[in-house]
């Protein structure tokens, strides 16, 4: 039996661990073929493998979102592979943990131009080849009936307000809800769907980074920072990248075809906007 996927081909960025690579394994569970994309070349291919053990056709690709000519290579490298992409998710970021005083222009550009400039041109770099999936009667119309074409962007629970130690991070992942509102205005005539996802607490390599980071900078012991959001989540936990995971699937799924320019908080009620 088909499964919900069949047929269908994902680019999932920051796929190598953590989330993106949680990601990359329910979609492939799921029945999508998957392009692994990450600027380490050897978790990439670790999770390609993982992939092919699931008996789905993988591509593993070293890209630097912050680059647009890698975007532009990792896109003609999955058409060349698989013919279309079906969904993109953006789930590349870089954090940082630094006071206000102390942000420099180098952490700035660095943090801005991988979790905006790398959503922003992966989207237009994708988005340009759903297009031209799109049968042209459906584009001479100027509507469509049916999606062609999902795209889920990683913001963050911090992009739900400042941060005052998360500076560049916060800001990045707050525009990132703002370029998704714009992409999906600007792909509604193709019903190309393009949302966003806020994950909370979700211990990966980089939560175990902020929370050494916090803790350095508050004198506290490493674990604290982490327990402390922990403690004000009301589902009184910590969430898991398979839970993340399971929203981007929905979103990419049928049943949010209606679904457009929308950020779901996965978060376990940390964030109620």
């Amino acid at each position: 039996m088909d499964s919900l996927f069949t047929g269908k081909v994902a680019i999932v960025t920051g796929s190598g661990q953590g989330i993106g690579k949680a990601v990359a394994l329910r979609l492939a569970r799921d029945g999508s073929e998957v392009v692994a994309a990450d600027i380490n070349a050897e978790t990439a291919r670790q999770t390609a493998a993982e992939l092919l053990v699931l008996g789905r056709r993988a591509l593993a690709v070293t890209v630097n979102v912050a680059s647009l000519a890698e975007i532009e290579s990792m896109v003609d490298r999955t058409v060349a592979e698989f013919g279309r992409i079906d969904f993109l998710v953006n789930a590349a970021g870089v954090a940082q943990t630094r006071p206000f005083l102390e942000l420099t222009e180098e952490d700035w550009d660095r943090i801005v131009d991988t979790n905006l400039k790398g959503t922003v041109f992966c989207m237009q770099a994708v988005g340009r080849q759903m297009v031209r999936q799109v049968p042209h009667e459906v584009l001479a119309q100027g509507r469509a009936e049916r999606s062609y074409g999902k795209i889920v962007n990683f913001s963050s629970i911090s992009g739900r307000r400042g941060r005052s130690v998360q500076v560049a991070y916060a800001a990045s992942k707050a525009a990132v809800i703002s370029v998704t509102q714009s992409a999906a205005l600007a792909f509604s005539p193709y019903n190309i769907n393009v949302n966003a996802v806020c994950p909370g607490v979700i211990p990966t390599p980089m939560w175990e980074q902020i929370d050494r980071d916090r803790a350095r900078l508050m004198g506290a012991r490493p674990g604290e920072a982490m327990k402390a959001f922990i403690d004000k989540v009301p589902l009184q936990r910590a969430g898991s990248p398979q839970d993340v995971a399971g929203a981007v699937a929905f979103l990419c799924s049928p049943d949010a075809d209606y679904i457009t320019g929308q950020t779901l908080n996965v978060d376990g009620g940390f964030e109620m906007d």
